[in-house]
């Protein structure tokens, strides 16, 4: 995994802000529900916007590790596959290191569900840059709940992804579940607490 010291990285919003020389940081490749800030910073304070990327010969699928559906989402989850021709476009963070052990937990590495991977992304910018992501194992398709589904879409209106993969996510068919769900409650708190103090 590539990692920066001394840097000067990408402040939420593009804005720029010096990094603590003394720390590591490392880049991840956000292409699911951790597209929306309010989301990844849940569990991960240090995550700072970076820029807009995409994901070459790959796309963007929903299903279950084994077919057993998230609890936490009532539903499939985003992983990608590979697929010449096609694109996945997402977010790279800047993030401390810190925020790696949480970061894994959150995708569940420890419970075999996603495995960590190194891959080469794009920029808007046509830059390359090697970033960590994450991928399911033992994927077997299904459909995500309504919930994670607006997640993954707020996140990429959120972030300016390209407008036609934004109605593209838009098209996601969903398993109509209609119960609670904590963590988008918990989302939903802290965009609210953000506006406030904007």
């Amino acid at each position: 995994m590539e990692t920066f010291k001394n840097c000067t990285c990408a402040g939420s919003g593009g804005s720029q802000g010096d990094c603590n020389s003394k720390e590591e940081h490392f880049l991840y490749f956000a292409y699911g529900s951790n597209l929306l800030r309010e989301r990844i910073t849940l569990k991960n304070p240090s995550a700072a916007f970076h820029a807009v990327a995409k994901l070459q010969d790959h796309k963007l699928a929903f299903g279950s590790p084994q077919g057993k559906q998230s609890l936490t989402w009532h539903g499939s989850t985003a992983t990608i596959l590979h697929s010449p021709g096609d694109e996945v476009w997402g977010i790279v963070w800047l993030m401390n290191s810190r925020d790696l052990s949480s970061l894994d937990k959150q995708e569940g590495v420890e419970g075999s569900l996603y495995a960590p991977i190194e891959i080469n992304i794009s920029t808007q910018e046509g830059k390359t840059l090697r970033c960590r992501s994450y991928q399911m194992n033992a994927y077997v398709a299904n459909l995500p709940s309504p919930h994670y589904k607006k997640v993954i879409c707020m996140g990429a209106k959120q972030n300016g992804l390209p407008t036609g993969y934004q109605k593209k996510l838009e098209t996601i068919e969903t398993n109509n579940y209609t119960g609670n769900v904590p963590v988008f409650e918990e989302i939903e708190a802290a965009i609210s607490a953000f506006e406030k103090t904007t």
